[in-house]
């Protein structure tokens, strides 16, 4: 038998030695790569994610550019009739702000709420923000069925936060300036007092806006509403005045028939808070932030004095980047955004091995095997939820690569009109969406297409997802050593299979019902131990910006997921060996192995206002923790380096947390 030398995934070079991973596993992987580059200047992070994401833009320009000479009327030719009406430079700027004008004159004819309540409801369908955002899910009660569901919106800063925190006070003046410049470019009078009546507005929306933590609270935002109900709870009082009549919205938008008679509203207060703004002597306020609506929603396909000033905001001001991306880039963007399956079929049939799919299928199937032989043996769960447990991880679904059934765009119509385009697009999603109400559960559809860097897992699926894009390295390469791919692609997979446990997960059963399966006992268990993790995160703050500290409630259920994957990775990686000792490769154990790779995986650096705005809003820590403070959570770390209490990265064991 011939012997096979493996390849051990790491990159030995990149290794810093000046750092002890005992002291700091994320710098001494990664540390020599942060030294030495510079996040380009059309981005605010960069790392391993958006290295593949470079690679997986460029294959898809690739695509996107070879469509456009394909038959007219076909999918294909679509793809590359949307691309050439934004690539149209010329065009744009030679229409500057034309193509919202019509909108405009609409919302400047606003004469009464009732009507703003019906312009407004005209122009949602046609991709214009609302003060809600619209959305279709199966229903968390009753998972075989779809129901609309009701998001607050209606501010264009990133959260609430934003308009209260004293931090962001100068965010705030920069927001306020802009929305003067974009109506001056809209050649709308009086723009500096349209902005304040438009901040202003907004100011008191986001005072009704449920922050972050209770926005993510499965029980909290599940509140089932029929049609009546919701009406009602919008209309407000008689003595407070105001309220939205629900049917001139929800008519104007020409919703199916029946589509609303039930609804979850998932922060049912704000929408009392926003009834009770809407009043007529507040008329001229909501029609300058509907004018605002309508320039924010198009501005990025408007003349290149549009497209720059809302990236001097949304790009220079809240992340950091100094420079727009090339024009094909946000095309190729735009083109995903809309058809992004359509494209995903040709990359799969492209950049997908099928021998990739059959690694994974035994990667997923070791990673399972070693969540049930983990929740078989934990000590502080009773016999009653552990049966539950078992039941929901025996009912997961992977998904792997690329859908089973592609999405049909045959209803959608392409010319060579870009803001006419993106509007059409924007109402084929509008009626794709609602027309899922009353049909049954299509459980082959994606939520991210094939060329998408990520994974995710779909609770009311109870499914987990993992794009074709994702399987390469440094996540997974077939021909490496099992323990690199393990620590990798392997934890992401935990990670995604740990979202079904995790604080929010963990209420969801194996048949995607929003239920409590667990024993009271159980569940304080449980949350002893998310509090322990909370805790830890909340001290944790980013060198770069150390008075900013991590939000450990927000991003809980994000690191109880990476928490629990690389754990149980591990444990999966020991069941690929079935018995035999990890070989030693390039000087390194197996252990070894599996925990640079990890790190290796995090790979990131990123401007001081990224993180900032990343730690305000993003349920995920900074990825240096969720190397960092993971590892010290997991004895295999301890064991592998040798990590005593003089390292730095040594967690007393009594402190160390171990759910799953």
């Amino acid at each position: 038998m011939t012997d096979v030398t493996l390849s051990s995934g790491i990159a030995h070079d990149e290794l810093d030695e000046g750092v002890r991973p005992q002291d700091d596993l994320f710098r001494h992987v990664n540390g020599k790569w942060i030294e030495r580059t510079a996040i380009p200047d059309d981005k605010a992070r960069y790392g391993s994610f958006l290295v593949l994401h470079e690679e997986a833009e460029h294959a898809v320009r690739e695509i996107i550019e070879e469509a456009q000479d394909a038959e007219p009327g076909t999918e294909a030719r679509k793809v590359g009739d949307l691309y050439a009406s934004f690539m149209n430079e010329q065009r744009a700027d030679m229409l500057g702000a034309t193509p919202i004008a019509g909108q405009l004159v609409e919302v400047s004819l606003i004469a009464s709420i009732d009507t703003f309540l019906e312009t407004l409801g005209r122009l949602e369908r046609q991709g214009v923000s609302g003060f809600v955002q619209l959305y279709v899910d199966n229903d968390p009660g009753d998972p075989e069925r779809y129901l609309v569901f009701v998001e607050q919106g209606g501010i264009g800063l990133p959260d609430e936060s934003y308009f209260r925190e004293e931090r962001f006070e100068s965010v705030r003046e920069a927001y306020r300036s802009h929305l003067e410049r974009m109506f001056g470019l809209a050649r709308l009078e009086n723009p500096a007092e349209r902005a304040d009546r438009v901040f202003a507005l907004e100011t008191a929306i986001a005072a009704a806006h449920w922050d972050n933590v209770a926005s993510r609270d499965s029980e909290k935002t599940y509140n089932l509403y029929k049609w009546a109900d919701a009406a009602a709870a919008a209309s407000g009082s008689p003595e407070a005045g105001g309220g939205i009549d629900l049917a001139t919205w929800r008519d104007a938008m020409g919703v199916p028939a029946g589509a609303f008679d039930e609804l979850v509203l998932r922060q049912p207060s704000f929408v009392e808070g926003l009834s009770a703004l809407l009043t007529e002597d507040r008329l001229s306020a909501w029609r300058d932030w509907l004018a605002w609506q309508v320039i924010r929603s198009s501005a990025a396909y408007l003349s290149n004095d549009f497209v720059e000033a809302n990236f001097d905001f949304y790009g220079r001001t809240l992340t950091g980047t100094p420079q727009m991306r090339e024009r094909w880039k946000r095309g190729v963007s735009l083109v995903e955004g809309a058809m992004g399956e359509a494209v995903g079929r040709i990359y799969v049939e492209r950049h997908f091995p099928p021998a990739a799919k059959a690694e994974m299928d035994e990667l997923v199937a070791n990673l399972v095997e070693a969540y049930r032989q983990s929740i078989s043996g934990l000590d502080w769960m009773g016999p009653k939820t552990r049966a539950k447990a078992l039941d929901k991880l025996d009912k997961f679904t992977p998904k792997i690569g690329f859908p089973v059934k592609w999405r049909d765009y045959s209803a959608l119509e392409i010319g060579d009109d870009l803001v006419g385009n993106v509007r059409a697009t924007a109402e084929f999603e509008f009626n794709r969406e609602l027309g899922k109400i009353g049909k049954p559960i299509d459980r082959d559809e994606w939520f991210m297409t094939p060329q998408t860097i990520n994974a995710y897992y779909n609770p009311g699926f109870n499914e987990i997802v993992f794009p074709a894009a994702i399987l390469q390295y440094p996540f997974f390469t077939p021909e490496r050593d099992a323990a690199a791919n393990y620590g990798a692609i392997g934890a992401v997979i935990g990670h995604e299979i740990g979202h079904g446990f995790d604080d929010q997960g963990s209420k969801y059963d194996g048949d995607g019902r929003l239920t409590d399966w667990w024993t009271a006992a159980d569940r304080t268990a449980f949350e002893e131990r998310t509090k322990a993790l909370i805790a830890q995160f909340d001290a944790l703050a980013p060198a770069q910006v150390p008075d900013h500290h991590v939000n450990g409630a927000l991003t809980i259920g994000e690191n109880i997921g990476d928490l629990g994957g690389l754990a149980i990775a591990w444990k999966a990686y020991v069941i690929s060996l079935d018995g035999a000792e990890p070989p030693v490769i390039d000087g390194l154990t197996g252990s070894q192995r599996f925990f640079l790779s990890w790190a290796q995986a995090w790979q990131m650096k990123g401007r001081d206002e990224e993180v900032v705005r990343l730690l305000a809003i993003d349920p995920h820590s900074p990825n240096e923790f969720r190397c960092n403070q993971i590892v010290r959570n997991i004895d295999e770390f301890y064991a592998g380096f040798g990590v005593t209490s003089d390292d730095a990265l040594w967690l007393d064991p009594a402190e160390r947390v171990t759910i799953w």
